[in-house]
């Protein structure tokens, strides 16, 4: 299991965003932890989504830049599948430890969770185009 979690950890990087004193035990993970995996697989998201807009008769597409950012948020916050596909892809690069932080809290780590990666997806929305 060591092996596994320093290479989870390696992989990911440093912290991104501040932590602080102050900070909050769910704002530390969301920094430590949450940030960097949401960067590591920023990639594997822009595809995920342009897929799932496919499969959703391709909709999205000719949508306003404006309309498009509200599909978004509203994709992620209403199709538990998906949302819950999205998770999984980030909660599979947890260490044991992690993972066992992130279950005591998860309801508001999920949230969280959500809210940054339809922030980073709505930052990049001029990469969500079909080739």
């Amino acid at each position: 299991m060591e092996n596994r979690d320093t290479f989870l950890i390696d992989l990911r990087g440093e912290a991104l965003g501040m932590i602080s004193d102050q900070s909050s035990s769910e704002e530390i993970f969301q920094n430590k932890i949450l940030r960097p995996i949401l960067r590591l697989q920023n990639e594997l998201f822009i595809q995920v989504f342009l897929n799932y807009a496919v499969k959703q008769k391709n909709v999205f597409f000719s949508l306003t830049p404006e309309k498009k950012m509200a599909y978004i948020e509203n994709v992620i916050q209403r199709d538990i599948k998906f949302r819950n596909s999205l998770k999984g892809m980030i909660i599979g690069l947890f260490t044991v430890d992690e993972y066992q932080e992130y279950i005591k809290n998860s309801s508001n780590l999920n949230k969280r969770m959500m809210n940054v990666l339809i922030e980073r997806l709505k930052s990049q929305v001029q990469l969500l185009e079909l080739d």
